[in-house]
């Protein structure tokens, strides 16, 4: 049963599960809320009922949302009611259409329920308003002509939409500068021939903004910003200093002193230049207070200077109905705005915490070359040199998806393609896997095909992939349970299956398992944790290989699979190589003199006999000062130069170094924990040949040094092919 004295809203969709997230998320407006799964159920609603606001599906069976709009707009009764279209699609195509058919709103999945919530209020309060405003006129047709009532709606229809189209311009913006100058314009003509929307600072309240907007002659409109103090416009600065400080609407009359007439005018641009102001004086001023979250942002004051037209309640009222929609676009725009802020300061402090976790991990891969290029044959010592390179190499991509978060939510990571045999990629997603089996007591099996199989892909992310598949199953099978995870051939596909005997998978999820934030158990402890993201990001890795994924299951308790197919090598286009044969060429190549500076003494060290195992003449030096001396008596071919030093960075090193006459030879080479954009481009404006991120992959580093160029007068040295970690200035 719905309650009469509440305003309706209707949710069409055909998905019942978004119907209960939308009524939970409106719940809190304290309204009736009408739910519909097609279009012909939400036609039957508006032959029924009112409704104060549509949410409307865009991509519904039968009849879509856009056809049901339509047909809407076609019924006089329902032809104005507010529509906001909701879809998980952004087409222009369609966001036209849908404001064609008069839209007030297109939102994009996935919604934030507040945002959601505060624009249905907004035409719940407009539909509350415009009830009211029908019921006064009705009351008003018992005591006079039908025409005065005719009159009545017309108007509260024009300032329905008037609203309607502040609103949308208003949340057309976040930037908190663009909002009061839209919201002037706006107002004028309609609330008034002038006005003024000031901003108290947040900093200083004693400080103004002001945007006006006025009619000039010829009846055209003119914008003027101004930075005001307390008199810089008139009496009209002391009732919007009242208004700040009470938080409460003024309906006062006209205004006799102001810079606004035109005798002020002239005072004005002699005191303050030749600046525009309106050239009249307004005999009728309402100024209200921009109210948001128990705070006072700012007032909007409008004007009219026809002294037969003064402001009325419902004038009042609408003014009053307008700031509350500015003050809400205002705050959001502020959140905004903070919200940038801190993103700001969270990605410099994940620039900053990558480059301290980088510098630990360049001293330890360093160390683990040189193990490998002393030969040591005690197969205990070569495990454990694997298991550390290994996972310092996990370490690295870590690091680097943890400064460039923005390239994994954007979808944007990339690959590092090589020939990846398929059993190393099974035995590390095993290593990395086991841990939980083990604390599981599950039971493993692996089978591997007969024959060598290849496949062109990133190592590292194919064993996330089949890591996270692993994990998944572990996660979601019963203590002593059976994990499977089988490789084979089929044609040109290598086919990967993890199979499990766990909780399986329910028919109605299974379509969905790969959305972001699914999750399997959807009961309130979710014992089995996680947030959700490890399939989502599984499918985007395999098809950012050329491949498929697909999950099956023949329903709850009786276990899940799922499929991985990717692209497979011929066996003629594998070929053998990698670190040890780029490793086997730098060791045959002619010395370089190399001087290294870098401040991090295991780094450094490590760094000295690195290089000089690989044939080459070393010199380490902590600081610049000190390195720009070695210059002299070294004569280096190479540096390698830190960019975080003490008191001289790498950025002046290189640029003191670049002034010197006679070093245009020299290839510099940035080694740095830190690797963004901006990084890179100041490398390169302080004339750095090669920005290389920490920790450096030791092959590529020898093979760089030992090729390396002597470097042109601005001309940069770029790498083809591109060296792993590697990147030109």
């Amino acid at each position: 049963m719905t309650n009469p004295e509440k305003a309706n809203i209707l949710v069409v969709d055909d998905l019942e599960e978004k119907l209960l997230v939308y009524r939970t998320i409106l719940e809190g407006l304290g309204q009736n809320v009408v739910t519909a799964r097609s279009g012909r159920e939400a036609l039957r609603h508006l032959l029924e009922k009112e409704f104060a606001v549509i949410l409307l599906d865009v991509n519904m069976p039968e009849m879509d949302g856009l056809e049901t709009a339509a047909m809407i707009r076609k019924r006089p009764r329902t032809a104005g009611t507010p529509i906001i279209f909701v879809t998980a699609f952004s087409d222009e195509m369609n966001t036209a259409a849908a404001y064609s058919l008069g839209a007030v709103d297109y939102i994009l999945t996935p919604i934030v329920p507040e945002i959601l919530r505060t624009k249905v209020g907004v035409f719940v309060d407009l539909y509350e308003k415009t009830q009211q405003v029908k019921r006064q006129a009705e009351q008003r047709v018992a005591l006079a002509r039908a025409e005065a009532a005719r009159e009545a709606a017309e108007e509260a229809r024009r300032r329905s939409a008037f609203l309607a189209e502040a609103s949308t311009v208003l949340v057309r913006s976040l930037d908190s500068e663009a909002i009061p100058r839209e919201l002037a314009r706006q107002a004028v003509p309609f609330l008034g021939d002038l006005c003024a929307v000031t901003l108290a600072a947040e900093e200083n309240p004693a400080g103004w903004k002001t945007e006006l907007a006025w009619i000039g002659p010829p009846e055209s409109r003119c914008t003027q910003t101004v930075v005001t103090g307390d008199s810089d416009l008139g009496e009209l600065s002391a009732r919007i200093q009242r208004v700040l400080s009470t938080g409460r609407p003024e309906h006062g009359p006209a205004i006799t002193s102001s810079p606004l007439d035109p005798d002020a005018q002239a005072a004005t641009r002699g005191r303050a230049g030749d600046v525009p102001r309106p050239g009249f004086a307004p005999h009728s001023i309402l100024v209200v207070p921009l109210c948001a979250q128990g705070r006072t942002l700012g007032t909007i004051a409008v004007g009219r200077r026809d002294p037969r037209c003064p402001y009325g309640p419902e004038d009042l009222a609408l003014a009053e109905d307008l700031a509350g929609r500015a003050a809400i676009a205002l705050d959001n725009a502020r959140l905004y705005r903070d919200v940038q802020e801190n993103n700001r300061r969270k990605n410099e402090f994940l620039a900053m915490l990558a480059h301290e976790l980088r510098n630990p991990l360049a001293p330890i891969r360093n160390a683990v070359e040189i193990l490998r290029m002393l030969q040591i044959t005690d197969p205990n010592i070569q495990w454990a040199n694997d298991v550390i390179a290994r996972q310092v190499e996990h370490l690295v991509r870590l690091v680097d998806d943890l400064l460039d978060i923005s390239r994994i939510t954007g979808g944007k990571i990339q690959l590092r393609k090589a020939p990846v045999d398929v059993a190393v990629a099974v035995a590390r997603a095993v290593e990395t896997c086991r841990p939980l089996m083990d604390a599981r007591r599950h039971e493993l099996s692996v089978t591997l095909p007969p024959q060598p199989l290849r496949v062109d892909a990133d190592l590292v992310r194919l064993a996330q992939v089949l890591a996270n598949l692993l994990n998944n199953a572990a996660k979601y099978t019963e203590e002593g349970g059976q994990i499977m995870l089988e490789v084979a051939r089929a044609g040109d596909q290598a086919v990967f299956r993890v199979r499990d005997n766990g909780i399986g998978i329910a028919p109605e999820i299974i379509a969905s398992v790969f959305d972001l934030f699914t999750q399997i158990d959807r009961s309130l402890n979710r014992s089995q944790g996680g947030l959700g993201v490890g399939l989502t990001l599984v499918r985007q890795l395999v098809e950012m290989h050329g491949g498929t994924v697909e999950a099956h299951s023949e329903g709850p308790n009786r276990g899940s699979e799922f499929v991985v197919r990717l692209p497979a090598l011929a066996e003629e286009s594998t070929s053998p190589g990698g670190a040890d044969s780029r490793l086997g060429e730098t060791r045959n190549s002619v010395p370089r003199r190399v001087l290294v500076i870098e401040d991090n003494q295991a780094a450094a060290e490590s760094l000295r006999t690195l290089l000089t195992l690989g044939g080459h003449e070393v010199r380490v030096c902590p600081d610049g000062p000190g390195a720009l001396e070695e210059l002299t008596h070294f004569r280096p071919e190479i540096i390698l130069l830190d960019l975080a030093l003490p008191g001289m960075d790498g950025y002046e090193i290189a640029r003191s170094i670049r002034r010197r006459p006679g070093t245009e030879s020299i290839v510099l080479i940035a080694l740095t924990g830190y690797g963004r954009d901006e990084d890179r481009r100041r490398s390169a404006e302080a004339g750095i040949d090669y920005h290389l991120t920490k920790p450096v992959d030791p092959p590529a580093l020898l093979s760089l040094i030992a090729s390396a160029p002597a470097k042109l007068v601005d001309t940069a040295v770029a790498i083809d092919p591109p060296l792993p970690g590697v990147v030109a200035s």
